[in-house]
């Protein structure tokens, strides 16, 4: 008998489970989730690589530039790669959803490439340096931060000495 109520009490009151797979569920705030990679922000450092864990990250260079994949089977989601990416090329959503079938395991990947450019002073095939890291090591106007971001590194340090001379700040 006292079965009976509590089947019944049950039976009102609904399920107690997460609806999930059939229905939508609860992703918890800052959930460390599917890695993004933004190509355009960053600056081939490699840095992503060299700290993770799990080796999920790798950079290989081709004839357009630097390529950039990780693979999401691999990765732990630890958040590394993003706490030491200086230009805010990697993020962590909130994305969980990953489950996959045993024969799409290779394909679940981030795959970016980060092309040359010819530097715009001596005309050297370079990879780019992004705005954002450009931004935090020079201060200065928006046109000097675009024009030394299109620099090679050579190029970019004899301007800064041209300004540097001239009294202007960085």
């Amino acid at each position: 008998m006292k079965m009976l109520r509590v089947l019944l009490k049950n039976l009102q009151k609904g399920p107690a489970t997460d609806p999930f797979p059939f229905g939508d569920t609860f992703t918890p705030k800052g959930l460390r989730g599917r890695v993004r990679f933004d190509p355009a922000a960053c600056s081939g450092c490699r840095m992503c690589e060299h700290v993770c864990a799990a080796g999920a990250i790798r950079f290989t260079e081709s004839a357009k530039g630097l390529e950039f994949t990780l693979w999401h089977n691999s990765c732990t989601f630890c958040g590394m790669c993003e706490h030491y990416c200086v230009p805010q090329a990697i993020h962590l959503t909130e994305d969980w959803h990953l489950a996959h079938r045993q024969q799409d395991k290779y394909t679940m990947t981030e795959i970016g490439t980060v092309v040359m450019i010819e530097c715009c002073e001596c005309h050297k095939r370079m990879l780019p340096t992004s705005r954002q890291l450009t931004a935090i090591a020079y201060r200065g106007s928006n046109q000097m931060i675009e024009r030394m971001s299109q620099m090679c590194p050579d190029c970019r340090r004899q301007m800064s000495a041209k300004l540097l001379s001239k009294g202007a700040s960085l």
